[in-house]
């Protein structure tokens, strides 16, 4: 098959969709033509239609979805959307207006949701991925120079991934320091109040993620308590194959996800966060949290995107 990934920010940021698109298509290039069309060349349709694609799956939503869904009138390749908006407008928008040939969600919550969108496209589901041979709890780590255990939260700092919910949580608690990863309109206001209520048990960096294996490895406990409308979550799989517990919130999603490698807990109860966090410290997660980020290899995952995208080319 000959495949194009349309990712306009491929290579600029480094978010779940970015990571999605590289993982995958380093998997199914093993066996496939695979390309990924980034910045201008992703909103191509000359450069999509010139490639004579079998597959395109565009990543960026919206206005994208719906051009290369009017595209299919004058090329003849397939339309696959993957579900990392999550269930929202924007999604809605790819699922009923682009009408794509797939639509691939992320978790049985959102294929359910979906289908109820769903006007002549195909609904299936597939998980995001994690390469467990790339996140193990085994390697190189780094200091942090911050009291331990370090508690970590890896996402864009941006109001809906709730850092703030964890610097709340761990200032409750007399031990421990919390270590948020990432960027973006947040980071003055996370760094003010992480300050405030932590002192020097917090710090906020920015890693490349080639660099991510190491941070993993450095902490003793993950958490993310991002809104209920998080499409996946990448994160808790690469912290679960690094060996890390986790500690979540409450919902189908993230059961999913984690299984009984994690604590759930109501993530804006404060004190219920911090003694879910108290609690998560004192247990051997390692064993359970491998174990559960197996069940997601990229590997696993792509042979069921090829399984999809073959039928697709059939008819």
């Amino acid at each position: 098959m000959k495949i194009a990934f349309l990712s306009r920010y491929q290579n600029r940021f480094e978010r779940g969709a970015e990571g999605f698109v590289k993982e995958l298509s380093n998997q199914l290039s093993k066996k496939h033509e695979v390309n990924v069309l980034i910045g201008e060349e992703a909103d191509s349709l000359t450069k999509v239609l010139k490639g004579d694609y079998d597959i395109v799956i565009p990543i960026n939503g919206r206005i994208q979805s719906v051009k290369f869904s009017l595209g299919r009138i004058l090329g003849k390749y397939k339309l696959l959307i993957s579900g990392h908006s999550g269930k929202g407008w924007d999604d809605i928008l790819n699922i009923a207006l682009a009408k794509p040939d797939v639509f691939v969600a992320l978790t049985d919550s959102m294929l359910q949701w979906a289908r109820r969108w769903a006007l002549g496209s195909k609904v299936v589901k597939i998980s995001n991925g994690v390469d467990t041979d790339k996140f193990t709890p085994f390697g190189e780590k780094l200091n942090f120079d911050l009291p331990r255990p370090i508690i970590l939260s890896v996402g864009a700092l941006v109001w809906y991934k709730y850092h703030e919910l964890v610097i709340k949580a761990v200032s409750q608690l007399s031990f421990g320091s919390v270590l948020v990863v990432g960027e973006g309109s947040e980071q003055q206001k996370l760094t003010e109040l992480g300050k405030k209520l932590l002192g020097e048990r917090f710090q906020i960096k920015n890693f490349p993620y080639e660099q991510m294996t190491k941070v993993y490895r450095s902490v003793e406990l993950f958490t993310l308590p991002s809104w209920d409308r998080e499409a996946f979550g990448i994160v808790y799989l690469e912290a679960l194959a690094s060996g890390l517990g986790v500690v979540a919130p409450d919902d189908p999603q993230r059961h999913e996800i984690i299984g009984k490698a994690g604590v759930f807990v109501d993530v804006f109860d404060s004190s219920k966060y911090a003694e879910a966090i108290r609690w998560c410290l004192e247990t051997d997660w390692k064993k359970k949290a491998r174990e559960q980020a197996l069940k997601f290899s990229w590997e696993k995952q792509a042979k069921q995107y090829e399984t999809v995208m073959s039928d697709m080319i059939k008819k």
